[in-house]
């Protein structure tokens, strides 16, 4: 009997042994990997996936709103809790400064006064003067470099004599890849994959066109931009070299108010630290996606050599800022429920004017700080009131007719000779200076792209990876 059972044992071990592994048995089961759990970026909050019915419900003859809405879908991605602050601007600033710097301190130009180390025996007396003036080593102070580099980006106001920043050097280089251009059918480089239809054979000679922007500074330190229309040759037509001042416009304040004293500002918004936490004003678009390529150059720096892939930071949609306004519902025509601008309380929900002339009953005569009232279901402040923002959507009259329903977004990027009117983005969210119906979440407004206004800001995104759930 024990001999039987050993017997049967040793048959099982047998047959087990020789029987397939799961992990090897010829089915797909798929290649792994390492996923990341990205947290949720600093000052950030999650925008899950949902759909929602964006632009007005209802048509209002009083103010000449017609209805337009219609439903769509956006994915997850995470959005600033706030408007961007000077204080967040200004290590946007400094760090171009900085770099400024840097690249000046190994540019002969910009180095200290090269003299002769006269050499010394062992005791240290000056040895005899070599002959042969040749054989002299040079020597550079880098003290005297230091200096000079920095003071390269100072100036001398000749009105105040004070020692001030040349904004006028504040350029910021970049270069950004065109995926969307890039990933085209009719743009790739092999003619056989630009059509799938077999019928139509492939024309190796044909001739693609592609335009991208291109810019340089003159000797007189002039920035200039240029669209370059082309052959199509190779990958790189679709990177496009941006080069932008960064400093915010502080004249603003003057120039979007006729005959009003608003110097202060000009001396003090950007400058005084008092107004660190306000939102920074005085960005054009251009500007504005700039400082969003920056802090994911800082970001992704911050992660090493050798990082996981992450999304960039950019400007949001216009559906996406619309989704995040209204928190997904779409009886809220604001960011709150309801169509008062006050709570029961007399308490305002947000930054406006809430009347002919008086800009202070909300208790604020322009911006407020950031974060100053109650936030909405979403976490996120100010997106009504404060500051209009700027979103990445071009504007076009027929806009809900021509996008698609999920991720809807019209991108064009204008040429430097295009119309002038080709060159307006949306703004969405009205601001300080505007009465409660502007500050609506679902109305659609527009700026151009190189205006900088005292009542414009922006926020960051970043489109989330993986894990999002949908909205219930």
């Amino acid at each position: 009997m024990r001999k039987s059972l050993l017997s049967l044992i040793s048959v099982a071990v047998l047959v087990a042994a020789c029987a397939p592994s799961t992990r090897n048995s010829g089915e797909v089961t798929g290649v792994g990997g390492v996923s990341w759990a990205e947290p949720a970026p600093y000052g950030m909050v999650l925008i899950n996936r949902g759909a929602y019915d964006m632009g007005p419900s209802r048509n209002d003859s009083v103010w000449g709103i017609a209805r337009d809405d219609h439903g769509i879908s956006v994915d997850a991605f995470y959005m600033d809790e706030t408007e961007i602050t000077n204080s967040k601007y200004k290590q946007f600033v400094f760090w171009v400064r900085d770099s400024i710097i840097r690249e000046r301190l190994a540019d002969p130009a910009y180095g200290g006064n090269e003299v002769f180390k006269i050499e010394e025996d062992r005791d240290g007396n000056p040895v005899k003067p070599h002959l042969n003036w040749s054989k002299a080593i040079p020597w550079r102070n880098p003290n005297e470099d230091e200096a000079r580099a920095i003071e390269s980006l100072y100036r001398i106001n000749p009105i105040t004599g004070q020692k001030e920043l040349d904004v006028s050097q504040l350029n910021f280089r970049y270069e950004v890849y065109d995926l969307t251009e890039a990933s085209k059918r009719r743009n790739r480089l092999d003619p056989a994959l630009r059509n799938l239809n077999t019928d139509e054979p492939a024309d190796p000679n044909e001739v693609i066109m592609i335009s991208k922007d291109t810019a340089f500074v003159d000797d007189e330190g002039r920035i200039h931009r240029e669209t370059i229309t082309r052959q199509l040759s190779s990958e790189y037509d679709f990177l496009n070299t941006y080069i932008v001042n960064i400093y915010p416009d502080t004249t603003v304040w003057v120039n979007d108010f006729d005959n009003a004293y608003n110097e202060p500002y000009v001396r003090m918004y950007f400058a005084h630290a008092g107004y660190n936490d306000y939102p920074v004003v005085g960005v054009s678009w251009d500007q504005a996606n700039a400082f969003c390529v920056w802090r994911t150059l800082i970001y992704k720096a911050a992660l090493g050599k050798n990082p996981v892939i992450v999304e960039p930071y950019r400007l949001p949609t216009e559906a996406e800022w619309e989704y995040a306004a209204r928190a997904g519902k779409n009886e809220n025509v604001y960011p709150w429920e309801g169509t008062e601008s006050v709570d029961d309380k007399g308490c305002f929900y947000a930054n406006f004017k809430p009347g002919d002339g008086d800009y202070v009953r909300d208790g604020h005569l322009i911006t407020a700080q950031v974060g100053t009232y109650t936030p909405n279901d979403f976490g996120l402040y100010d997106m009504a009131g404060n500051v209009s923002e700027w979103t990445s959507t071009s504007y076009n009259e027929a806009l809900s007719r021509i996008t698609s329903d999920m991720n809807p977004e019209y991108k064009y990027n204008a040429a430097k000779e295009d119309p002038y009117r080709m060159k307006r983005k949306i703004v969405r969210g009205g601001s300080w200076k505007d009465v409660s119906h502007y500050i609506r979440s679902d109305l659609r407004m527009w700026e151009y792209q190189n205006e900088q206004r005292s009542y414009i800001g922006f926020r960051c995104v970043r489109t989330q990876v993986g894990f999002a759930r949908g909205r219930k």
